[in-house]
């Protein structure tokens, strides 16, 4: 599928996105039958944090079609997940006709920013929140009621989590091509911090599932961190046309 930096018509553009749409639908597609077989091992390292801190109990299913289609749900997320670098590439490659030359040289290093970035936030989500956050969520119940753990709706709660701070992660690319592209001046979103940090409050309120404030609080301060971290990546990369815009400012 080549690349070229052109410019379209718009019913060539709908093309080159249902080429791209067919690319990733045909990997969920493969993929999630390949992966089908696997689907409880899967499952088992997954939930491992979360059936720590049920004090071992497994969840259960409660209707007779769940063993199936968990099994395939379980594939299909995990799917997506270890297919996310051909996923975001897809997405990066619909936008990259419109890029001028001298833009198209940050793609290949933006392609795996992305992916490392979004890995990251899978395995710190993984392996920090998950246990933390069913913690504090079971630690809600009363010893009057019984905990009777759906297998389905658990995993459904754990992976959008999940794929709630993958997606997080991509804060970094975003702020530095508001920054790289000029949309919003650095100086801009240096000095309006105030509003940066309550849109990051927003978005961790309305990305995590379960609204619980460890998990949104959590995912507000990775949030906070990525976003500090990527305005230094961009004061020391755009050195030179920062200090011109504070010059201009002046």
């Amino acid at each position: 599928m080549p690349i070229a930096p052109k410019r379209m018509p718009f019913f060539e553009h709908l093309d080159e996105l249902r080429k791209r749409l067919m690319v990733v639908a045909i990997l969920i597609m493969v993929g999630s039958m390949g992966l089908y077989y696997w689907g409880y091992e899967m499952y088992d390292y997954f939930m491992a944090p979360i059936i720590k801190e049920l004090g071992g109990i497994e969840p259960a299913t409660l209707n007779p079609w769940e063993p199936f289609t968990l099994k395939f749900k379980v594939a299909l997320y995990g799917t997506i997940i270890l297919g996310s670098p051909v996923i975001i590439w897809q997405v990066m490659a619909f936008f990259l006709p419109a890029l001028k030359p001298k833009e198209r040289k940050w793609v290949i290093p933006t392609f795996l920013a992305m992916v490392v970035l979004f890995a990251v936030g899978v395995y710190f989500c993984h392996t920090v929140v998950l246990g933390t956050a069913f913690r504090w969520i079971l630690s809600q119940t009363s010893e009057s009621i019984q905990v009777i753990p759906d297998a389905g709706k658990y995993f459904q709660g754990a992976v959008l989590l999940v794929l709630a701070f993958g997606l997080g992660f991509q804060l970094p690319v975003v702020v530095f091509y508001l920054v790289i592209f000029n949309i919003v001046p650095y100086g801009k979103l240096r000095k309006n911090w105030r509003i940066a940090y309550v849109g990051m409050m927003i978005l961790a309120s309305v990305a995590t599932p379960d609204w619980s404030p460890v998990t949104m609080g959590l995912l507000f301060g990775a949030l906070l961190l990525l976003y500090e971290a990527s305005l230094l990546l961009a004061r020391v990369l755009l050195a030179k046309r920062i200090k011109a815009q504070k010059e201009l400012d002046y």
